[in-house]
């Protein structure tokens, strides 16, 4: 596993433990509901450069994404 993969893992792992918290929903049930959005695809997509953010930032993503039913383009 490359560094890259490295970080990755380390987001989802913390995406899935803030959904558990913040929703009251299952572990398990957090990954699938991550693992089938668009954020997800967005951070394993090596080419975004989204692994290089913080968890906090590709959550506040994801919520968004869900909030909104679409990844939502941010600019900054």
């Amino acid at each position: 596993m490359d560094k890259r993969e490295q970080l990755i893992e380390y987001i989802i792992q913390d995406i899935i433990l803030f959904l558990v918290e913040d929703e009251g929903i299952e572990y398990e049930e957090a990954m699938r509901e991550f693992y089938a959005s668009e954020t997800y695809m967005k951070l394993v997509d090596k080419e975004t450069g989204l692994y290089y953010e913080s968890a906090a930032y590709v959550y506040d993503i994801y919520k968004d994404e869900k909030r909104s039913g679409h990844l939502v383009e941010r600019c900054e």
